[in-house]
């Protein structure tokens, strides 16, 4: 059966008719049964039918007969049979598409949508544009729009009354166009372009002037597009227009566009089948508690007969190294901005900077700093790791700049002995930094301890640069966190909490706060939004200064010390903790997640030693041996 033109009724142009023949042939060339233009194969080209004789043979009356009694598709049916079809012919297995449209009486787009396509691809400016006025009968939508001066007004049927009730959508602008008028564009924008590249310079000035200047549609485009007649070479024009040049790869692209202002009964968005796959392999992913590898926006990498699930032994969850060079508390731990190194403060007066080796992930110490009479509670890395700031407890009033490299202390800063330097944050151009304390300094500093700028009176707590370089977040005594510009000297309120803000950090983003609240726990902040979006469970959080983090890939985890000995992880969208990690012997002050290594995470605790976490060992035991010794998993 020959299908139908565009102006069939809706219902019967979509449906499935079984032994239909739904191609059409256009003027340029021979179409598959299935609606698509026929491609060479070895040089071949494939005939209409792809092979498949037109004539059904004697022995088949009873197929046609069984074919008859079969049940009508449902429309999820359908739909699958055509993405399955798209998927096909884009793998150039025409003959298949074709028999399998041919079977199932499907019919994988509209003949209007595939001699457009035929047009398009073709270069066939004139006839693509013709092909529009049948495909505008085509876009449809549940409500007709009306254009009445400058307003759109969409009439539906009201649920409850036989007459239309009108609504007020929008207020449309003067660049208000259809759909259509959007297609018109672009294809007149392409031909424009296809015959500056041609050398046809008449012909491409007509097109603006006599086709695309009278839509009145995007003018300040047309203003773009006249400028490229001064373009004395294909690849000037190439580059100023951002164009791949006339051929296949710039008429699919254009294809690719047009076919977002068509509905997908007529024809399918391109690479349906593999963008549904891709969301799906993307959604299992971050349902995965487990996953903390690098996200490949391909399939190559998946296998899409499974469904994806990260083993917990892939998670750093096991103790890899226990360091012990420490003989007192360790108050602090912090990786590098490069993960190469890890700097750990203890009570004990000294700050360790350790290397870590990329390839096995195991700590060899490289430098002692000492001197730090009253212990390190603080450290920061500079943006650039070369210098490494050490702070005290709260009667310290001395702060500590030392060369990582060298290992010598460049600059030793302390502006009164009342002083209280127990924070300390690096502005991101790493020539600035802020420091303070609670008993109410707040100072900008340069490199070599010079005061640059105070703010008076703020009992600071734990401190942040944002990447803008002008704002500083400032957790204070008064539970909250303010946002202080040091260039115009105005502070906004940002986050307040009920109970005390003992330490936080932010997203790499910049967009969320991670708080550790004195009895509450770990609260998470949206800094943007000024919202609480979660609390997490399980941590004990007195009034001990608990430093947490986040991390893993896309800082999708967090991890927090404890005051019941343990580490404790959250996947960021879960309240409950996906791991708990046991080995500590008393309080963990502090926990550093590599920002390179998403499989490495450190914890100091006040047993006087640093334990590296990582994935399990490749031993051949249960999951459950591991367990016992090394963490234990919420399930």
């Amino acid at each position: 059966m020959q299908a139908n033109g565009a102006g069939q009724d809706r219902d019967s142009e979509l449906s499935c008719r079984n032994g239909a023949q739904n191609g059409e042939s256009s003027s340029t060339g021979a179409a598959h049964s299935n609606g698509l233009v026929s491609v060479t194969n070895n040089g071949n080209t494939v005939s209409n039918n792809n092979g498949v004789s037109a004539q059904p043979a004697a022995n088949n009356s009873s197929s046609t007969a069984d074919v008859k009694k079969k049940k009508r598709l449902s429309q999820s049916e359908e739909d699958v049979i055509r993405l399955i079809g798209q998927h096909l012919h884009d793998l150039g297995l025409n003959q298949t598409v074709d028999l399998l449209m041919q079977e199932s009486g499907c019919r994988l787009e509209h003949p209007s949508a595939t001699k457009f396509r035929n047009h398009v691809m073709e270069g066939e400016w004139d006839k693509a544009e013709s092909d529009l006025n049948e495909l505008k009968a085509l876009m449809h939508s549940p409500s007709a729009i009306v254009v009445s001066g400058k307003q759109v007004v969409i009439y539906k049927s009201c649920r409850h009354h036989d007459d239309p009730c009108p609504t007020l959508l929008f207020s449309a602008l003067s660049s208000f166009c259809l759909p259509v008028q959007r297609m018109k564009f672009l294809l007149l924008q392409q031909k424009y372009l296809e015959y500056l590249e041609d050398g046809k310079v008449l012909d491409a000035l007509q097109v603006l002037r006599a086709e695309l200047t009278p839509l009145k549609y995007n003018t300040e485009r047309i203003h773009i597009l006249s400028g490229y007649l001064m373009c004395s070479h294909t690849e000037d024009l190439r580059a100023k227009a951002e164009w791949e040049g006339k051929g296949m790869a710039s008429r699919t692209k254009l294809l690719d566009r047009l076919q977002t202002y068509l509905p997908p009964s007529v024809m399918l968005p391109p690479r349906r089948l593999q963008t549904l796959l891709k969301q799906a392999v993307e959604l299992q992913r971050e349902r995965c508690l487990y996953h903390n590898t690098k996200l490949d926006s391909g399939l190559d990498s998946v296998s899409l007969l499974l469904d994806h699930a990260c083993s917990r032994k892939q998670f750093p969850c096991y103790t890899q190294q226990i360091l012990t060079e420490h003989c007192n508390e360790v108050w602090f731990c912090k990786f590098s901005n490069d993960g190469t190194k890890l700097a750990t403060g203890s009570k004990d007066t000294t700050v360790i900077v350790w290397h870590v080796n990329v390839e096995t992930q195991q700590l060899k110490l490289i430098k002692t700093l000492e001197g730090h009479a009253y212990g390190v509670s603080y450290l920061a890395w500079s943006p650039d790791d070369a210098y490494l700031i050490a702070c005290g407890p709260d009667d310290c009033s001395e702060l500590w700049l030392w060369n990582v490299q060298t290992g010598e202390l460049r600059t030793k800063m302390s502006q009164s002995h009342e002083d209280s330097l127990t924070s300390v944050a690096w502005n991101p151009d790493g020539k600035r930094f802020v420091t303070g304390g609670q008993r109410g300094q707040f100072y900008q500093c340069d490199l070599d301890g010079n005061l640059l700028d105070s703010w008076e009176g703020v009992r600071v707590q734990c401190l942040w640069c944002l990447s803008d370089g002008r704002t500083v977040l400032a957790s204070d005594t008064h539970q909250r966190i303010r946002g202080y510009n040091f260039e115009d000297l105005t502070d906004r309120n940002i986050v307040q909490e009920d109970h005390p803000i003992m330490s936080f950090t932010v997203s790499k983003n910049g967009r969320l706060a991670l708080l550790n609240v004195a009895t509450q726990g770990v609260h998470l902040w949206d800094l943007q939004d000024r919202v609480l979006v979660r609390k997490y469970q399980g941590v004990t959080q007195g009034f001990y200064t608990i430093h947490s983090c986040l991390g893993g890939h896309n800082e999708d985890f967090i991890a927090s010390g404890s005051e019941d000995h343990k580490v404790y992880i959250w996947h960021r969208r879960s309240e409950l903790p996906i791991a708990e990690l046991t080995g500590h012997t008393r309080t963990v002050n502090c926990v550093s997640w590599n920002p390179v290594l998403p499989g490495l995470l450190a914890s100091a605790s006040d047993d006087g030693t640093v334990r590296i976490w990582g994935p399990a060992p490749f031993l051949d035991v249960q999951d459950g041996e591991v367990l016992d010794e090394c963490c234990s998993m919420d399930s």
